[in-house]
């Protein structure tokens, strides 16, 4: 079995059955680490991906929902060579410390930019509230956000 869809821009086929995750393919049978596994239960937000231009939580997401849609993951924001907004701002920062956090936030923080330009202060802390940071570097996540919201 295996199910197609659109990967970071490139059509892609899943050698996986319909029920498995998201996750399970992106980091198994498509070789994509970016994407996290965290909680598997949607609490942390380290999976987080687009689907069709929509922020979802792939550790619960059957692949088979995914069937003929458009999904972007943290690789699919940008490279090393040309880092998305986003990505310069956090590394301009020094944001993360452990990183363990970042694909979801990173794809989340994308998400938002793309409805509000200009979120506040309180909007990115309301974006990023379901988003665990183990390491404890919010702040600096919250910093570096802020300088590409301007």
């Amino acid at each position: 079995m295996s199910v197609s869809f659109e990967l970071n821009g490139a059509e892609v086929s899943a050698p996986i059955g319909p029920e498995a995750s998201l996750l399970a393919a992106l980091r198994g049978k498509l070789g994509l680490s970016g994407t996290r596994f965290g909680c598997g239960a949607e609490q942390c937000g380290a999976c987080l991906v687009l689907v069709d231009g929509v922020p979802r939580t792939a550790c619960t997401l059957p692949v088979g929902d995914v069937a003929g849609r458009r999904v972007v993951t943290v690789e699919g924001l940008g490279s090393a060579e040309a880092p998305h907004p986003v990505q310069r701002a956090l590394l301009d920062h020094q944001a993360g410390q452990c990183g363990f956090c970042l694909s979801g936030i990173q794809v989340r923080a994308v998400a938002v930019l793309r409805d509000n330009p200009r979120p506040s202060e309180e909007e990115w802390r309301a974006a990023l509230a379901p988003h665990l940071c183990r390491c404890g570097s919010h702040n600096r996540i919250l910093r570096a956000l802020m300088q590409v919201a301007t």
